[in-house]
């Protein structure tokens, strides 16, 4: 199935590794251009030169948390490229704890970068996206269930869903779609961190492969390919969902 990726333009935040680096992967593979993010300058031209040349890939060194980091790369977008067709926010996770063991500290620096950043970046995205445009957030599946010891995830990440919907409602008669992605147990480093924190890695990453239905972590370029598949244009009639990419770990219908 051709995806109607080729020469259509994309920017995405945290995508020097991880989740948004496979997203990115995903949609070059398919012929798309992308202006992709993240704060380590080191890293992000890594991932760029990893990604393709330069007339199809742009790293910019930026902050979600940064005000403007999502006008920046929008601009980046149609300076480069001539235009904008899709997005995909990406933030790494919050520091591990329970919601009453944060402190006030960690809340206020996981909203600033977590919930606002995201918003702000999603808000600035949708905006300049023309008809036929998609903008995806990357949240978790504590959107649907509270993880434990992710407190401040499990209070964060169910409002960007509602947020995402909003949007959706919003944007929807522009002809542009909004949706969440929640990835569930996928080998990044955040999960390796996880695993490490448990003090028994191993243990850890068994008894969280025997709660999957599909006996597996998943692999990034798995969560990737079907970030790429409803950013394009062949999900056209997909708009204000989450879409668990958990190999089954929901329970929820």
């Amino acid at each position: 199935m051709d995806l109607g990726l080729a020469d259509r333009v994309y920017v995405l935040t945290g995508a020097s590794k991880g989740l948004g680096f496979a997203t990115a992967r995903a949609l070059v593979a398919d012929g798309a251009r992308v202006v992709i993010s993240a704060r380590d300058p080191d890293q992000v031209a890594t991932a760029a030169e990893r990604l393709g040349p330069d007339d199809r890939v742009v790293g910019v060194t930026a902050d979600l948390a940064s005000p403007d980091t999502a006008t920046r790369l929008v601009d980046t977008a149609l300076e480069r490229f001539g235009g904008l067709d899709g997005g995909l926010v990406s933030v790494g996770g919050p520091p591990p704890g329970s919601a009453a063991q944060a402190t006030d500290a960690q809340w206020r620096d996981s909203f600033e970068t977590i919930f606002l950043g995201t918003v702000r970046a999603a808000r600035t995205i949708a905006a300049a996206l023309p008809v036929g445009g998609a903008l995806g957030l990357v949240l978790s599946n504590s959107v649907r269930a509270p993880i434990p010891g992710l407190g401040i995830s499990n209070g964060l990440r169910p409002g960007l869903a509602g947020v995402a919907k909003d949007m959706a409602d919003e944007y929807g008669p522009r002809g542009v779609r909004v949706l969440s992605l929640l990835p569930g147990r996928i080998l990044t480093d955040r999960n390796r961190e996880l695993f490490a924190a448990s003090g028994d890695p191993e243990r850890a990453r068994a008894d969280a492969e025997a709660a999957i239905p599909l006996r597996r972590i998943g692999d990034p370029d798995e969560f990737g390919r079907v970030a790429a598949f409803v950013l394009s244009p062949a999900a056209s009639y997909l708009t204000g969902v989450t879409i668990p990419v958990d190999g089954g770990a929901l329970r929820s219908l």
